[in-house]
């Protein structure tokens, strides 16, 4: 199962005198990603190395290091912690003292690693959207149901006779949701794709 991040994060170290400091957000497009890059970079430094990750698009960029040594760690350590919808930004000082490509890598990846195991992640779950009609009365419940199952209300509509809202709903969660909602509701409220 993929995981976001509930907040931003960071990881400081160093490594024969440089020092790297990991930072790690979570993002819903490449151009969250590249503002997320843009604003934490830090243009002092020798090299701001970073990758991110949305669904089946991803990007990483080695910023003067050798090729492959930064960037491409940097997103396979964000694969190895099953995340996604993810920017990770690597910052680096250079101290003086040659790491060798492996070194890179290993501070690269590693660090990213490091970062992302210590941040608190979210389960992504895939919805499906679904439609229903309830009573004013039953609002607060309804609501309660949804996500006690970790759906999403989307939309209200308020009406003469009640309210109509749009929903996002785990597809294994819509038939329990459905028999919630008829009990609920004598019968009354139905689930429609």
């Amino acid at each position: 199962m993929p995981y976001t991040l509930s907040g931003f994060c960071e990881y400081r170290e160093e490594i024969r005198k440089s020092r790297f400091i990991t930072l790690a957000g979570p993002i819903t497009s490449p151009a969250d990603a590249q503002a997320f890059i843009e604003q934490h970079s830090d243009l002092n430094a020798t090299h701001n190395c970073w990758a991110w990750k949305l669904g089946a698009q991803y990007r990483s960029n080695d910023d003067g290091e050798p090729g492959g040594t930064a960037g491409r760690p940097i997103l396979a350590a964000i694969e190895a912690q099953a995340c996604d919808q993810v920017a990770v930004l690597v910052i680096r000082w250079y101290g003086g003292i040659q790491l060798g490509t492996g070194g890179l890598a290993r501070a690269y990846g590693g660090g990213a690693n490091k970062c992302l195991q210590s941040a608190e992640k979210i389960a992504l779950i895939s919805r499906t959207q679904v439609s229903c009609a309830c009573a004013f009365a039953e609002l607060a419940l309804v609501k309660l149901r949804v996500a006690e199952l970790g759906g999403l209300v989307i939309e209200e509509t308020f009406t003469a006779n009640g309210v109509d809202l749009q929903l996002a709903v785990g597809e294994e969660q819509i038939d329990h949701l459905q028999r919630l909602l008829a009990d609920l509701s004598r019968g009354r409220i139905l689930l429609q794709r």
